[in-house]
């Protein structure tokens, strides 16, 4: 039986060792990494799936900020990793998890959602697209097509040039 659970409720360990099998022990590098360094992430919007008590995939929100030239900084949320283990990718788990996460995302997150992630597969499925991000810059290499954002909760996205990173 598969269960949808917090991912507080997951031991921190078998967290990092699924995303080493499913990313690789030199993730941390990625640009990813770098939005969200010395952040937690957010509780409400983070959960795993679990089968036969087995860690089967997680996904994690972070809070982030555009931070235009200006000064002003617009609140969002980073949506990633969404990790499954291999040998059971293409099962529908991230999907799922994904889309729980949404559902959670219309009443409890507190900006727009923001990703680098395939355009192809989460504008599809879920809506995200690079229409407001052409102008954003992150600290870090990113291929601009791979920048998405989708509008959540009543948060909209925010248009023009600005840096994503920690908040």
């Amino acid at each position: 039986m598969v269960e949808l659970l917090p991912l507080s409720d997951i031991e921190p360990q078998a967290v990092e060792d699924l995303l080493d099998a499913a990313f690789g022990t030199d993730r941390f590098g990625r640009t990813a990494y770098r939005i969200r360094v010395g952040v937690d992430a957010v509780p409400r919007l983070s959960f795993a799936v679990v089968e036969a008590r087995a860690l089967i995939g997680t996904i994690q929100c972070w809070p982030v900020a555009h931070r235009a030239a200006s000064g002003a900084a617009t609140p969002l949320v980073m949506v990633g990793p969404v990790a499954v283990r291999p040998g059971v990718q293409r099962g529908g788990h991230g999907r799922m998890l994904m889309a729980h996460m949404l559902e959670a995302a219309e009443t409890v997150a507190d900006g727009a959602l923001m990703m680098i992630g395939d355009p192809e597969y989460y504008g599809r499925f879920f809506d995200f697209t690079a229409d407001a991000t052409g102008a954003w810059d992150l600290p870090g290499p990113f291929e601009r097509r791979r920048l998405l954002a989708r509008a959540v909760n009543g948060h909209g996205l925010v248009v023009g040039a600005g840096m994503i990173g920690p908040r």
